[in-house]
């Protein structure tokens, strides 16, 4: 297991499933773990679960609702103030939703969750992730981006809402940004890159019980983004897809550079990064 003494992580969603077991895998690896989680209650008692397994104090509960941008922002600046050099951000947090809902800003929730939460949370960590160059960026996204589309005009689903064109354009949104940040960034030395974790058996929602039962469960869902947060050979890759532990073809669609710059400039303004 690779040593990640003296790294500092940041895993959002990560009170249970592949957020928490890909948590647990930082910690038994020796890394402070810096745990985002919406529900405080959940989130202190996977802390105390985390530290009790891997032996690790430095585990730490950060509570913010990523459907909120006024709070991702609280989360920034209250993250950079208590850890101003950060090694390693997974943006794992995401919501699949059958019924259309509105986040706190009134966005369609799985673009705000799945998409324009990390893009803020990313952009706004950057001091602190330059700091700790080499640092690394992980995007959590999933084979599904393969059915989005980015269609400008409905980004938010409000004409017609089907559960997985909405979350597949999240999803592919999540991609793109990934490829925009890994170029932006690489003379930072930050790498960012973005993976499928598999059909898991997690809280994510949108899959019927019995399904959910047959599935494997969260930590081999947690193996890509550990891999991607710490495996020596993968220091200098960025803007790659990975699914499997192992590089994947995107969807050709995430490399269309007139979408993603128009989805770039969408995103800054949304965010209120414009």
């Amino acid at each position: 297991m690779t040593d990640m003494q003296g790294q500092v992580c940041v895993v959002t969603g990560a009170n249970s499933g592949i957020g928490k077991a890909t948590a647990q895998g930082l910690a038994a690896a020796g890394a402070t773990v810096l745990m985002v989680c919406r529900d405080r209650a959940r989130g202190a008692a996977a802390e105390q679960e985390i530290r009790v397994a891997t032996g690790n104090a430095a585990v730490e509960l950060w509570q913010a609702d990523l459907a909120s941008l006024a709070d991702v922002r609280r989360l920034a600046s209250e993250l950079l103030a208590a850890h101003p050099v950060i090694h390693v951000l997974i943006n794992n947090a995401g919501v699949m939703v059958e019924k259309r809902q509105m986040s706190a800003d009134g966005f369609e929730l799985q673009f705000a969750v799945n998409h324009l939460a990390p893009f803020l949370l990313t952009r706004l960590l950057e001091p602190a992730l330059a700091a700790g160059a080499p640092s690394r960026v992980v995007n959590v996204s999933s084979r599904v981006h393969s059915m989005g589309n980015i269609d400008f005009d409905d980004l938010q689903s409000t004409r017609k809402y089907r559960m997985f064109a909405s979350y597949g354009q999240s999803k592919l949104a999540c991609v793109m940004a990934t490829y925009d940040l890994a170029e932006r960034w690489q003379p930072l030395g930050i790498t960012v890159n973005c993976l499928h974790p598999g059909v898991i058996d997690t809280n994510l929602g949108g899959m019927p019980g019995f399904i959910k039962r047959l599935l494997p469960k969260a930590d081999k869902g947690a193996r890509t983004s550990l891999h991607l947060a710490m495996a020596p050979e993968l220091a200098d890759v960025t803007g790659q897809y990975f699914s499997g532990c192992k590089p994947a073809k995107a969807s050709p669609r995430a490399a269309d550079r007139a979408v993603r710059a128009r989805l770039w400039d969408e995103t800054e303004r949304m965010t209120g990064l414009a």
